[in-house]
């Protein structure tokens, strides 16, 4: 399933942060609530209590004030004149939010339906004013619950104005639609008479999270300490000449330096760190970290510098060392993976390369980094069961749709690198998420393809067209070429740009088999790769298929992975 981006990740501050344009609600919303019921859980009871709670316990420990907040402050908007509200709730989802009935909303005998899930209908009648509704529950339920306003009167013409969640989106209410932004191929096919052209509210299916608590505690395998750990390099500047240097420690240490030297000399310099508090507000044993990010200026190319992280509140790393960029004219060669998943059997591999390969100018992974990207427990695996590869070679990663998910964007992913920002200046692209990287004489695009595809197709045609690099490379999570899914909208929009510009390779993952296709034009095979592009898809982790069908585009398939892929660029003829 591809991800459709939107409004999604301003919609992803405003629900986990709190944040509106009412200082009210602001201060007393949904996640201050929970914020603050979390902590008086983990205050109160013991791990092996918080996973066996219910709606009913939660209840229980809510006082009436927090009650209402929940019931009211997750969907609020003004309608002019008096509406019907219909509320479509997934039928398999077992417990009732616990405000619907009490609210005066009523189960109806309509239903409405998409290839996945069955809706149930509740229906209330609301005054000209402002309606407030409720969260989908305790639970997680991913298909969370839409609605939609129709006029109460017949020829009343009906005014929303969205106040929570800022940016609220609407369409038509009828067969085709889609629902939630993050999952736009899933549309209705079924829509009763007496719903259809009410206005839709479009949702995302992440705002099950907001409220969740049911199920939802974890624990992380490698909590932080003061100790620095998950030293990782990547780059956002001229890697001839900078280097960043991320790492993390627990929130108890409040600051933190580098202090690198050339390889050989005595000569230490130091460079302070920007320090920010990541929050996994569910991860019982390790809710609050701190990360550190330095950025190195004004190294010289070429040259091998060690470094340790640390400072006087922490213990110091062990020295590692990185080298910059020569100006030489010299080839190079990278790495890449397709998904990770954060797969211990991935980190083995992943520390192998390193033993095979030790002169890699850098990693690349193209996109699932982990499987669920709002868990930070998850990135705590995939930092250590890579080792320690990342500390002496830099990783420049794209996102996929499992690092961004349930459409709320891909905020912890981000907080984890420092990266270009000479990405698309577009709304819907965040930043460092999408950007354009040279090292040598090869240009890199990579490509956010959990963003909206329209919204980067004009600032991956003038990065093609400016670049003068001998090797022109595209990095996006999403396949164009694949049996298992179809990226029409993907090989349409960027398609062209990669056969106007030659690229001469796009490294694609997300469907869990190896690819290396034929030299491709225009969506056939040529020749020669000096006619045409070579696809590649690639899995990182272990893999197996039991449809495998041909494909006339490709030239290598495996169906079990894991793989890397050793990149060697030399000058080109």
């Amino acid at each position: 399933m591809k991800i459709s981006g939107s409004f999604l990740f301003l919609l992803l501050l405003l629900t986990l942060t709190g944040s509106t344009t009412h200082g009210r609600q602001a201060k007393s919303g949904i996640k201050a609530v929970m914020d603050g019921v979390v902590t008086r859980l983990y205050k109160t009871y013991q791990p092996q209590q918080l996973d066996t709670i219910q709606q009913n316990f939660v209840l229980s420990v809510l006082t009436n004030q927090e009650k209402k907040i929940l019931a009211t402050q997750y969907w609020t908007f003004r309608a002019n004149v008096p509406v019907v509200v219909s509320l479509m709730r997934d039928q398999a989802q077992k417990v009732l939010p616990f405000w619907l009935k009490d609210s005066g909303f009523s189960k109806t005998d309509l239903v409405v339906k998409n290839e996945e899930y069955t809706y149930e209908v509740w229906q209330k009648t609301f005054d000209a004013g402002v309606v407030s509704l409720g969260i989908n529950g305790f639970d997680k339920h991913r298909p969370v619950y839409f609605i939609s306003v129709k006029p109460r009167h017949i020829g009343d013409a009906l005014h929303i104005t969205p106040i929570y969640p800022a940016h609220q989106t609407f369409t038509k209410f009828q067969p085709g639609a889609y629902t939630y932004h993050d999952w736009s191929d899933l549309t209705l096919n079924e829509v009763p008479e007496s719903l259809r052209g009410q206005t839709l509210f479009q949702t995302i299916r992440g705002r099950a999270r907001e409220a969740h608590l049911v199920g939802a505690f974890r624990r992380t395998k490698f909590p932080a300490t003061i100790h620095p750990d998950q030293l990782l390099l990547t780059w956002s500047g001229n890697p001839a000449t900078t280097q960043d240097i991320q790492w993390r420690t627990a929130a108890s240490v409040p600051d933190g330096v580098v202090k690198y030297w050339l390889k050989g000399s005595a000569d230490t310099l130091v460079k302070a760190a920007v320090c920010y508090t990541m929050e996994d507000r569910l991860l019982e044993n390790d809710r609050y970290v701190h990360r550190f990010t330095a950025q190195l200026t004004g190294l010289k190319p070429g040259q091998t510098y060690d470094y340790k992280v640390g400072s006087t509140k922490s213990r110091w790393s062990s020295v590692a060392s990185f080298q910059t960029q020569s100006n030489t004219s010299e080839g190079f060669s990278f790495i890449w993976f397709g998904d990770t998943h954060k797969s211990p059997v991935w980190g083995t591999l992943a520390q192998q390369t390193l033993t095979r390969h030790p002169n890699i100018a850098f990693y690349s992974i193209a996109g699932d980094l982990v499987s669920t990207g709002l868990h930070r427990d998850e990135w705590d695996e995939l930092w250590q069961y890579s080792g320690t590869i990342f500390q002496s070679k830099p990783l420049l990663p794209i996102p996929g749709n499992h690092d961004s998910q349930d459409g709320l964007g891909a905020w912890m992913y981000q907080q984890m690198f420092s990266l270009p920002h000479n990405g698309p200046r577009h709304a819907e692209v965040p930043d460092e998420r999408t950007y354009a990287f040279t090292y040598k004489n090869a240009l890199f695009l990579f490509i956010d393809a959990t963003a909206p595809i329209d919204a980067q197709t004009r600032w991956i045609g003038q990065q093609l067209a400016r670049s003068k690099a001998d090797w022109k490379f595209m990095f996006f999570h999403f396949p164009p070429y694949t049996f298992e899914e179809d990226y029409t909208d993907i090989r349409k929009a960027w398609g062209p740009l990669i056969d106007r510009y030659h690229v001469d390779m796009v490294m694609s993952g997300h469907v869990h088999y190896y690819m290396r296709s034929k030299p491709t034009y225009n969506g056939k095979s040529v020749a020669s790769s000096a006619q045409g592009t070579i696809y590649t898809i690639s899995i990182g982790i272990p893999s197996e298929h039991s449809i495998w069908p041909d494909e006339a585009c490709a030239a290598l398939r495996y169906k079990s992975g894991p793989f890397y892929q050793l990149i060697d660029i030399q000058e080109k003829n």
